[in-house]
Parts: structure tokens; sequence; C-alpha cells
């Protein structure tokens, strides 16, 4: 049973997750994506995570602190050697304020819950090789 009252998840659920790539997408969890697909080919991967450092367990903590998060997880994709882009999760109701993340490419299940508990995120979402978007809740 989770932690995560039903109502944050199920905005979890609906949440377009938007990826600054060369060519521009959206994840939608269940639907498989074939633009992910195909950045999947052409990187050589056959998984990634979506993930935020900002709003520690659905906690609005302010566009300063969410920043520095921001740049904490950037910091660490980096040392890591991973390739990731950046994005944005935005409700499609605008019910919640639009929050930065990074699509990462080539990390295991394990690795990308590793890392949202580490930033003590409810969840996190997570693709394999079929390239279709699953929320993984971590609390």
């Amino acid at each position: 049973m989770s932690e995560i009252d039903s109502s944050t998840v199920q905005a979890y659920l609906e949440t377009d997750y938007c990826v600054a790539a060369a060519a521009p997408f959206v994840l939608k969890v269940g639907a498989a994506s074939a633009a992910l697909a195909s950045l999947y080919r052409k990187h050589r991967t056959d998984c990634c995570a979506f993930i935020t450092a900002c709003n520690p367990y659905s906690r609005i903590v302010g566009d300063q602190e969410n920043a520095e998060r921001q740049a904490e997880l950037a910091r660490e994709l980096n040392q890591l050697g991973l390739t990731f882009f950046d994005g944005v999760g935005r409700h499609p109701a605008g019910g919640w304020p639009e929050e930065p993340g990074y699509l990462v490419l080539g990390l295991s299940l394990a690795a990308a819950k590793a890392l949202g508990e580490k930033h003590r995120q409810n969840a996190i979402v997570w693709c394999g090789p079929g390239a279709m978007p699953e929320l993984i809740l971590l609390r």
C-alpha cells in the first residue's frame, strides 16, 4: 500500500511528460511512444526514466529551492556520464505548477528508483524496451 494519496497518484497518471529532445515529444503513462523508441535506437539504449528533484514528496518548496535541487540532480547525472534531456511535467488541468525534469537514457529501473528515492520523490516514470511509460511509486 502506498503512502501517496490517490488523488496525487491520479494527477501523476494524467500528467504530460514533455521532453525537449531535438524533436520534442510528450510521454503519457500507459501509452507507448514511437518518438521514444526512435530516441532509443539513436542512442542505442532500451530504457530510460523521467525524473525530477523538485518539490520533494510533492510539497511545493518554491522556485529557488527547486532550481538548486534540479542543478544538483543534473550534476549527479553528468558525473554518472548519463545522457539526459530537459523536460517538464505538465498537468493538463493546470492544478499543479509545471515541474522541470529530465529524461535520462540508459537508466535501469533499480537505478531510477534509487535516484528518485535519493531526491525524495513520490514516484518516477520509467520506460523499458517497449518504450511504454510506467508510473513507479516509491513510497
